[in-house]
């Protein structure tokens, strides 16, 4: 018996490795009525970014996306030279053009097993509030990370342009975001789609706590209760995992750099089956 249209989830594909692209070029649907949702780091260069969605898009019966910080970088040798916002509305014009849905796209509606929910991909970014807590301010938490040698390359490849800088650019999409979610279907539950966790606690069990400070804002870290989430799907930390934060399930779905993923088995297996409707009826059984 077939399986019915599922609704799967992924992020950090880093298809410029050979290993990760040979993962996506075998990654297919169970059902053709199959939806994926790509939370963010497809890869570094443009060209790898548009095949790896180009070849998504042909299989799945729609695909969502949401930027992580790779797709923002102007790595040196990538012909694309667009830098900053410029670059993200490239990206989003060239998702438009495969048929795959970004953040600014009207939120679409999921229909299949697991019930109803409006799907929200996200872009947001960070701005350092998530510094450690010996920190005082911002700039104490960076010189901390400088020192001992963690430090996001971010710091040289992602350029917020035209805004002063990466914090700004934070403040203007988390801004334009609550709009957009303010104004959704409030009877449905939300699937929320970001590269980064939208509360810090999944950041705790980082190798390096000072990475961290490259991982959100605390200015989400409410949205997951205020704009009534089932799900929330974010990655960048590379430890696929489960957890659940005002009784919200929060779904890591990296599947991260080989080295990483190797040390888990041979083959990779990040897709995570997302069940909205099912996860509200677990909360109100909880509450109930």
């Amino acid at each position: 018996m077939s399986l019915p249209p599922r609704l799967r989830a992924v992020s950090d594909l880093h298809v410029g490795h050979p290993q990760n692209r040979a993962f996506v070029q075998e990654l297919h649907p169970d059902n053709d009525g199959d939806w994926l949702l790509v939370a963010g780091d497809v890869a570094d260069r443009f060209a790898d970014i548009e095949w790896a969605l180009g070849l998504l898009s042909s299989r799945f019966a729609r695909v969502v996306w949401a930027p992580g910080n790779h797709e923002l970088w102007t790595p040196p040798r990538d012909p694309v030279t667009l830098r900053g916002e410029e670059r993200y509305r490239e990206l989003v014009r060239l998702c438009q053009r495969l048929g795959v849905v970004t953040p600014e796209d009207p939120y679409p509606v999921w229909d299949g097993d697991g019930g109803r929910a409006t799907i929200a991909p996200l872009f947001v970014l960070y701005d350092y509030t998530f510094r450690v807590p010996e920190a005082r301010t911002q700039q104490e938490s960076l010189d901390l990370a400088y020192a001992a040698g963690v430090v996001c390359t971010d710091e040289a490849l992602l350029h917020p342009d035209p805004y002063p800088s990466r914090e700004a650019w934070c403040a203007a999409r988390v801004a334009e975001t609550e709009r957009r979610l303010a104004e959704r279907d409030p009877a449905l539950p939300t699937v929320l789609v970001n590269h980064y966790p939208l509360v810090r606690e999944p950041t705790d069990v980082l190798r390096y706590p000072l990475f961290a400070q490259w991982c959100g804002t605390v200015r989400t870290s409410d949205w997951h209760v205020r704009f009534g989430a089932s799900t929330v799907v974010y990655g960048h930390l590379h430890i696929p995992r489960t957890t659940f934060h005002d009784e919200v399930r929060f779904e890591e779905v990296s599947l991260g750099y080989p080295r990483e993923w190797q040390r888990r088995g041979p083959v990779p297996d990040p897709v995570r089956t997302i069940h909205p409707a099912d996860d509200m009826r677990r909360r109100s059984s909880v509450n109930g």
